[in-house]
């Protein structure tokens, strides 16, 4: 051990063949690992390449392909030219990202060059394994530290300064490779359940495409078989099947008008829709402020819709609930439209939303089109079978993302007890 590294206390997790092999060590991550950053070509246009000799331009944009930290694959390439003017890494290092996603360190699988966005690590192979680093450079353990160093702002990107103060612990290679089989052996199991709940997902999406009618048709190319001899779909205003209803947020400057216990639709709930059911809201509002406004309660099964910022987004209220006038609100009419068949078609058209909502700074829709808006809809009966058949696959999909969900805590939770406390004035 060198005589300026300090003493942690052992994990509360260790394996039996290590119970005895006393304190993990600590320093500052520039006594163990050098960091040397990417560099662009300038300008970057003038170096991008289709040919075959082209090399891997590896972005931070493409870790939207990388399966466990493991980068495969990237979407574009520079010349030769312009990877002499760049930073090359190859096959098998680590790159940590020090802007958007930053601190997040990924393994290559590929040789490539790497932008300002990325630091390559080197020359840490004396004191770390590189799957344990790996492990330990994406725990929650160094993003709280990253913070820490930046003074607690909003942290856009980090510098080698703050890579460098920052505390590694580490322990015999041995206990490293035993750890990082450990939390590796985790991983397969979440990449595993991501590729099956991904699976579900693009079955279903295949299923829509089919039991709806392709634009411009009225018949579906896939129907059950009670209803093959149903007919063409008619074409609609949902005005004609619903009732329209919008929303309002009552003054935000009077604090009587909310936490009234009434659940309040906003775009703070966003991340929350286009998951069938909406449950809850963040905000609420009193019965003061429903009334002293023109928002409205909308009975439970209403169907709702972002017109605004996340425009497109949609759910269904799982009890009666207000909503901002960043929505529009339909409650059907049970004898001509299914609420869960309308989410659905609302869902099917969620591209359309987006493609042409307007506006600068926050995208909207008009009013206007959605009172002139006009679906396909088939016979009730059709309808509610539909629904049923899709919602059955969203709770198969539910299920396997609880269970994706339960074993990324399992893993956080190892992570805690695998890694040690930093022992005070050690």
């Amino acid at each position: 051990m060198k005589s300026e590294e300090k003493c942690l206390l052992g994990p509360r997790l260790r394996f039996p063949e290590f119970q005895d092999a006393g304190k993990w060590a600590i320093n500052e991550f520039s006594k163990y690992i050098v960091l040397y950053r990417g560099s662009s070509p300038r300008p970057i246009q003038n170096y991008f390449s289709s040919d075959s000799n082209g090399v891997n331009w590896i972005k931070i944009g493409d870790t939207k392909f990388a399966k466990n930290f493991v980068i495969s694959k990237v979407e574009e390439k520079i010349t030769p030219e312009g990877a002499k003017k760049s930073r090359k890494v190859n096959t098998g290092e680590l790159i940590l990202a020090n802007s958007m996603s930053y601190g997040k360190t990924y393994q290559v699988a590929i040789d490539g060059c790497i932008y300002d966005g990325w630091f390559v690590l080197r020359d840490y192979e004396k004191y770390f394994d590189k799957q344990f680093l790996l492990q330990l450079l994406n725990s929650d353990y160094m993003q709280s530290q990253y913070e820490k160093f930046s003074a607690g702002g909003i942290v856009q990107n980090i510098s080698s300064e703050i890579v460098y103060k920052t505390l590694l612990p580490h322990t015999s290679q041995i206990e490293q490779q035993k750890i990082a089989d450990c939390l590796s052996s985790l991983d397969t199991l979440i990449s595993a359940q991501t590729q099956k709940i991904d699976t579900l997902k693009t079955h279903k999406k295949g299923l829509m495409q089919q039991i709806f009618p392709s634009e411009g048709e009225t018949i579906p190319r896939l129907r059950f078989p009670v209803f093959r001899d149903g007919g063409d779909w008619r074409t609609q205003r949902i005005e004609e099947l619903a009732k329209r209803g919008s929303g309002h947020t009552p003054d935000k400057k009077k604090a009587s008008y909310y936490s009234g216990g009434i659940k309040w639709v906003s775009l703070a709930d966003s991340n929350m829709l286009d998951n069938g059911y909406l449950y809850s809201t963040k905000i609420e509002i009193s019965t003061e402020g429903l009334k002293n406004s023109s928002a409205v309660l909308h009975p439970v099964g209403t169907v709702i819709l972002s017109r605004d910022a996340g425009v497109g987004k949609s759910a269904i209220l799982n009890s009666d609930m207000a909503v901002s006038q960043h929505f529009m609100a339909w409650v059907c009419d049970k004898s001509k439209l299914s609420n869960w068949f309308l989410y659905y078609v609302l869902q099917i058209l969620k591209p359309t939303f987006e493609s042409i909502a307007v506006g600068s700074t926050i995208k909207t829709i008009g009013l206007p089109y959605f009172k002139a808006l006009c679906i396909s809809v088939p016979s009730i009966e059709e309808q509610q079978k539909i629904a049923d058949c899709l919602s059955s696959l969203d709770i198969l999909i539910s299920a396997q993302t609880q269970k994706l969900d339960a074993l990324k805590i399992h893993k956080k939770g190892l992570m805690q007890l695998l890694f040690p406390a930093l022992e005070a004035d050690a």
